[in-house]
C-alpha cells in the first residue's frame, strides 16, 4: 500500500503525480465522503477545465439517474425511475471528450451490487483508461448523515434505534441494507480493485479540518492549476438538526401510515417542504445537531480500524492519513434536551415550501380513491382522499 499521510500543499498535493492524460477518472464516492461539494466545484469549473483538457461529460452537477440506471438500483422513493437511456446519454457525453482526461463523480456507482455490474460499467466508460477514486471519512461523522439522509426518503426509525439495528443486529441490514454496502469500505474497495485491478484505485482519506484538501487533491490527479477548484456555496446540501429531523421522521410516519402516493413525498415533501426550509433557514448556535452516543462512536471506530487494516493490504494507493478513519472524537459536553423544539419560523418556511411545490407543478400519478360518505369513512382513509384529490387538482393545473 502507498500512503501518504499528509495534508497540506507542500506535501501530499506535491507529490501527487497527474494521471495520464487521456484518464476517465471515475469517482464512485460512497455517499457523505464530500461527494456534493466535489460535484459543485468540478461542474462549476467545467468551462475552464475544458481550456485545460480536461472533460466533465454530464449536463447537471450530479448525473444521478444515467448512474442508478447503470447500476439497477431504484430511484428515489416517488422520483422517476431511471432508465437505461439515461446512461446512454451520459456515456454519449463521455465518447465525446475523445481522448482527453475526463471526470465523472458519483456517490451511487458504490451502490453497484457485484462484479458483474462493476465490470460493465468500466467497459463501457472506457476500460482501462478507467482509474478509481474512493473518498473516505470515519464512520463516527457518517453515520448521523446517513440517517438523516435516509430520514429524507422516507425512514420512520430514530437514530438510537437505527444505530442499534445497523451496530448489534446481524445481519445488520434492517432497515437500510444499502448502508453496509456503501460504507464497509475495506469491501467496496476491494469490490473495484478486484476488476480494475489495485493500480488503478486511489483512495482518499478526507480531513474534516482540510476544508479544501480534497479539492486539492482532485486538481492534482487531473493535472490542473492549483486552486482552479473552488467549493460553491450550497444551503440545500447542508445537514438537518435533530429538531428539523425528528419533525419530518414523524411526518414519515403520518405520511406512511396514511399511504398516501410515494410521488406527492417527492414533490411535496422532499423537494419542497424540506429543500425550502434548508435554503431558508440556517442553523444557529442553539440548534442541537445530531449526536452519536459513546457505545455507537466506539464500536464505528473499531469497525474503522478493522477496515483500514484490510485497505492497507488490497495493495491500492491511499493518500491521507488512514489512522483518522479509527480515531474516537472527544465526547460533547453539552446536554441533549430530550425533545428538540423546532422553532416556528422553521416550522412555517417547510409548510410554506409544500404549498409552493403544490402550486408550481403537478405530481403526475396517483391511485384513484374509492369513493365512501364522509360519516362513514375512519380518519385515515379520510386523510388519503384528501391525499389523491389534491393531486388531480394538481393535475389539473
Amino acid at each position: 500500500m502507498e500512503t501518504d499521510c499528509t495534508n497540506d500543499d507542500a506535501g501530499v498535493n506535491a507529490g501527487i503525480p497527474p494521471l495520464p492524460t487521456g484518464t476517465r477518472l471515475l469517482h464512485i464516492g460512497p455517499h457523505k465522503t464530500g461527494t456534493t461539494s466535489i460535484q459543485g466545484a468540478l461542474f462549476e469549473a467545467k468551462e475552464a477545465m475544458a481550456e485545460r483538457g480536461v472533460a466533465f461529460p454530464a449536463a447537471t452537477r450530479h448525473p444521478m439517474e444515467a448512474v442508478l440506471a447503470a447500476c439497477a438500483r431504484p430511484g428515489m422513493m416517488g422520483n422517476t425511475r431511471p432508465t437505461e437511456r439515461h446512461w446512454e446519454q451520459l456515456l454519449d457525453q463521455v465518447r465525446a471528450g475523445g481522448r482527453r482526461t475526463s471526470v465523472i463523480s458519483s456517490e451511487f456507482f458504490a451502490d453497484a451490487q457485484d462484479d458483474g455490474t462493476i465490470a460493465r460499467v468500466v467497459q463501457q466508460l472506457g476500460g482501462d483508461r478507467v482509474h478509481v477514486l474512493v473518498t473516505l471519512r470515519p464512520l463516527t461523522r457518517i453515520m448521523p448523515s446517513q440517517w438523516q439522509q435516509y430520514v429524507q426518503n422516507g425512514l420512520r426509525m430514530g437514530y438510537e434505534n437505527w444505530l442499534d439495528h445497523m451496530l448489534r443486529k446481524a445481519p445488520y441490514e434492517e432497515p437500510n441494507p444499502s448502508f453496509w454496502h456503501r460504507h464497509r469500505h475495506d469491501r467496496l474497495v476491494e469490490r473495484w480493485a478486484r476488476v480494475v485491478g489495485p493500480g488503478r484505485v486511489t483512495v482518499v482519506v478526507v480531513d474534516d479540518r482540510d476544508r479544501d484538501g480534497l479539492m486539492r487533491t482532485f486538481e492534482r490527479l487531473l493535472g490542473l492549476p492549483a486552486h482552479l477548484l473552488q467549493p460553491v456555496p450550497d444551503a440545500a446540501n447542508r445537514s438537518l438538526t435533530l429538531a428539523e429531523t425528528e419533525m419530518l421522521r414523524n411526518l414519515n410516519k403520518e405520511f406512511r401510515g396514511n399511504e398516501l402516493p410515494e410521488e406527492l413525498y417527492s414533490r411535496l415533501v422532499r423537494y419542497g417542504a424540506v429543500m425550502h426550509m434548508k435554503n431558508a433557514c440556517t442553523p444557529g448556535p442553539g440548534d442541537v445537531k445530531i449526536r452519536t452516543p459513546r457505545w455507537a462512536v466506539e464500536a464505528a471506530a473499531g469497525i474503522g480500524a478493522d477496515m483500514t487494516e484490510r485497505i492497507g493490504a488490497l495493495g491500492v494507493r491511499v493518500l491521507g492519513d488512514p489512522a483518522l478513519l479509527s480515531a474516537v472524537p472527544e465526547p460533547a459536553g453539552e446536554a441533549v434536551p430530550a425533545k428538540p423544539l423546532i422553532a416556528p419560523e422553521v416550522a412555517a418556511q417547510a409548510l410554506y415550501g409544500a404549498l409552493a411545490a403544490a402550486a408550481a407543478a403537478p405530481v403526475r400519478h396517483s391511485a384513484p380513491a374509492r369513493a365512501r360518505a364522509v360519516h362513514q369513512t375512519p380518519s385515515k382513509d379520510l386523510v388519503k382522499v384528501l391525499g389523491h384529490r389534491c393531486l388531480r387538482r394538481l393535475r389539473r393545473r
